[in-house]
This record gives structure tokens, sequence and C-alpha cells, in this order.
């Protein structure tokens, strides 16, 4: 339910960005409020200007407050300076909040000639938003090799394809496809491809289908107007939403909404552009879009179909978002101003040709907070991989970890480097790096490792290598839940 003042305004923290920002936020703010909507709006502020202030979010307190009480954001986008700061300020708030789906949609528009004109795209990326390689766990292994940790829960997956799905039903779409890389990466993708084949048969209403991501890609760029939604993991729809942006005419036309239980917080694609900044050139029609579809989450439909059919209709009229549709130089491109006058200007009418969807609430997905959320029947510690720095060739590696591991109940099963088994050798052609893996399994079969057991491996490999990570081998009701390496038997 919206916060609302004792007035009755629906209250939204609004935060102008960085760049060119402040301009496509006002041009937003200026429709908003031409629609009669009630909201008061509570400015703060984030990004860069934050950063150079000392604050290392880049997400003041204040800001934060305000979001914990209003619980919906509109925004600009946020630069993050090169030496100095931390993490990304856009994806810091993402993840403060759990606004776990990322809803990016993009639709042909009149007046924007692209390849595909004519095509009737309308489709949308559905991308879970807080888990995958964005959880920005990095470790150097060496000082030649780096570690990124893939982080993919269950319930992050659950949370993300009911999103999907009920997004779909709440814009009368007609199919739901999952975009994965599971054939390659069958734990952490391959947790996404089945979690959405179980929860898919609670929606027999809505086709269905799996599709590999490169082919995905490979897809839209052929034939995009076979899909409806597309539901992914974090970095693949990160990619994949650029890539659908670009074929209805760009950045400049993708909006987005930050979807959690508690917040929501709606933003354009687009980033901060400061080299247009300030010049009233820059195309608002992503933030425009991103307001639509805030007012949409208010319960404010008649206003956001309201601006979405001006929005069309301007455009169809032949009033060009500024230069990114005409060029920056051309006599045709309008203003920010300008643009944002024309839609005002337009609210009431709708363009020939062109429809808005009918739109009902969005249904949340609801999964509690207990955080686990798979219980094995029975669970096995069968080893571990041991990850090593040393300068070694293989050939003397491994007999080095077999006389370390003579006196333990784990003994060395193989050796692998960057994913390939390259001890015992089985003719790979491997140019090996400092950093291996060294997978340890019980000399008994049935039985189950003990944390003592490792610990005592771990010490003796210590006393002849830096070892500097370790994974425990685990089964899960009989399942191993790991992978072999490239050539492992």
């Amino acid at each position: 339910m919206p916060v609302t003042t004792a007035d009755g305004k629906k209250l939204v923290t609004l935060i102008p960005g960085d760049g060119i920002g402040p301009e496509c936020v006002e041009s937003a703010r200026r429709i908003v409020d031409a629609t009669g909507v009630k909201i008061a709006w509570e400015v703060r502020h984030a990004g860069e200007g934050v950063f150079k202030q000392g604050v290392p979010s880049g997400v003041p307190q204040d800001t934060i407050e305000s979001i914990r009480k209003t619980r919906c954001v509109l925004k600009g986008p946020l630069g993050t300076p090169v030496g100095y700061g931390e993490k990304s300020a856009n994806v810091t708030l993402r993840k403060l909040f759990e606004t776990f789906a990322n809803i990016r949609p993009v639709r042909e528009l009149p007046g924007v000639r692209t390849p595909y004109t004519g095509r009737g795209i309308d489709l949308v990326v559905v991308r879970e938003n807080v888990e995958d390689l964005y959880a920005g766990i990095e470790h150097m292994q060496s000082p030649g090799v780096a570690q990124c940790l893939k982080l993919i829960s269950r319930k992050g997956c659950e949370k993300i394809v009911r999103l999907a799905f009920e997004f779909a039903r709440s814009e009368g779409r007609k199919s739901v496809a999952c975009a994965t890389k599971s054939n390659i990466m069958k734990l952490t993708e391959g947790t996404l491809k089945r979690t959405f084949e179980e929860v898919a048969k609670e929606y027999p209403d809505i086709p269905s289908w799996h599709v590999i991501i490169d082919n995905c890609a490979h897809q839209l760029v052929k034939k995009p107007e076979q899909f409806d939604v597309i539901v992914t993991t974090n970095m693949n729809g990160d990619i994949l939403s650029d890539l659908t942006s670009a074929l209805v005419g760009g950045l400049g036309f993708a909006p987005s909404a930050n979807l959690g239980t508690e917040v929501a917080i709606f933003e354009a694609v687009h980033g901060s552009a400061p080299k247009y900044a300030g010049k009233n050139v820059i195309n608002p029609t992503a933030v425009i879009g991103s307001a639509v579809m805030m007012l949409r989450h208010l319960g404010e439909f008649e206003a956001a179909a309201k601006i979405e059919h001006a929005l069309i209709a301007t455009m169809a009229a032949g009033t060009h978002p500024t230069g990114d549709v005409v060029g920056y130089d051309s006599p045709d491109a309008a203003t920010t101003t300008a643009f944002t006058d024309a839609i005002i200007g337009n609210l009431g009418r709708t363009a020939i040709g062109y429809s808005v969807r009918e739109h009902k609430p969005i249904r949340m997905p609801e999964l509690g907070p207990d955080p686990v959320s798979v219980r094995p029947k029975a669970r096995r510690v069968v080893g571990a991989d041991v990850f090593v720095e040393t300068g070694l060739l293989p050939e003397a590696l491994g007999p080095t970890l077999e006389a370390l591991s003579e006196w333990s109940p784990l003994k060395l099963k193989m050796v692998s480097n960057r994913g390939t088994q390259v001890y015992p050798a089985k003719g790979a052609i491997t140019d090996c790096v400092d950093q291996y893996r060294c997978r340890f399994v019980l000399r008994d079969p049935a039985g189950e490792l003990a944390d003592a057991h490792l610990i005592d491996l771990l010490n003796r490999v210590a006393g002849r290598f830096r070892w500097m990570h370790v994974e425990k081998l685990q089964e899960f009701d009989g399942q191993p839940g790991y992978t072999k390496a490239q050539g492992e038997d």
C-alpha cells in the first residue's frame, strides 16, 4: 500500500541523480504533476556528489531514512566516480532495500526508426536483482588470479520466477521464457531453470519455455517478436536488457522498476551521460516511462495510462525526444523542455494505431523470512576442494599432495587448473596459472568427512603451500552438490 501524508498525498522519495539526471527527473515530475495525481515529493540525494562528501556508499543516511518512510523512489542515474567511493550507489540502493526484481520493458515507439520498425516489439526482461555475480564477492586468489563468487539461491530464484509470472498476468501477457546458461553452470544457472520448471506448473494459463541464454540473445536479434516476458539471472538480465533496448532505439527509451516486498525504486536503465548535462538536449523518455511504472505501482492506473498515451501521441505527431532520435545537431530535435511541454499538452489524447495495455496490480511473491528454503532428507560431506597457490607444474604438485595426504582418511583424486584436470594427466594441453584446485575424497566411499580430518589436511598442506580457499564436497539426498572438472572421471 502507498504511504500517504495527512492530507492524502502519496509520498515518493525523489532523487535527481547526477549528470543528465536532474533534467530527466524534472521532466518526469512535471508530467506526473500535470495529471493531477497528488504526490508529496521528498527530494533526497545519492551518487557522485555524495561520494565527494566522503560518504563511501554514495547513499547518505537521510536518503535511507526517507526511503524507509516512503517505500517508493523515483530516481535519476547516479554516477560512480573512478578513484574514490566504493560500490555503485545504484546497486547499493537496490540491495539495501532487497528490491529483488528488476523489470525492464521495451516496445516499438512511433517516429523512432530502427531496423526492427514495424515488427511490433513489445517485451519485458525480468531480471533477478540482488544475487549472482552482482553480489560483488571477489578475492585475489593469487597475485595473478582473481575470483568472483556466483551466488544463486533457491529462494531468490523462486521469488523472481513467481514475480515474472505475476507480472505477465498483471499486463495480460501471453508467455514467459526462462533464459539461463544451465548447460554449463548446472548448479547455479541450473537452479533457476529447475525452479522455473517447478513454478511454471502453477501457472498453466501462461505458456512457458526454457532457452539457453546465448540462443536467447541470438533469437532476440533474429526474431524478437516471439518473446513477451523473459526471466533470467542478474548478469544475464543486465546484458539482455541493454540488447533489447537497442531493438527499439536505445537506452533513452528504456525505463525500469526495481521491486521488492517493502520498497520499489523506479529509474531509467541509462547512465548519467555527464557530457550532455545542462544542455537541455537529453531524451527524458526512459525516466518518464519509469514514472509511469511508478504510478501503476501506486495504484494510479488512469494517470499512468494518460501519460503513456500522451507520450505516444507526441511522438506520433512528429515531436521527437531530442537528439538521440534525429541527431543532436538536427533542427528537428526537440529540446528536453519542449518535449516535456508537448507531452503535457497532449495529456488526454491518444495515438491511432498504438495501444496501451490494461494493467492490474502485481501480486508480489510472499515466501516468508525463513532463510532455509531447501531441507534435504539426507546429507553427507564426502571430500573437499583445496585451492592452493604454487608455481609448481602439475606433474610435481600431484605427487607432493599425495604424499602430504598419505596418512589422512582423504586421498587426492585430481588437480585442476582453471577448470581442467591436469593431474593425473589426461593429455590436455593446459597453460597453467599459479592457482590449482586440489580435490580430495574419502578413501572409504561410504564414510563421512569430519571437520577434524579436514583441518588436519589443511595444516599439512599449509606446511608446504599457500592455500587460500576450501570447499566441502557435499551430497544432498544422494546427489553430488558439486561439479566435475573438465576431463574428470
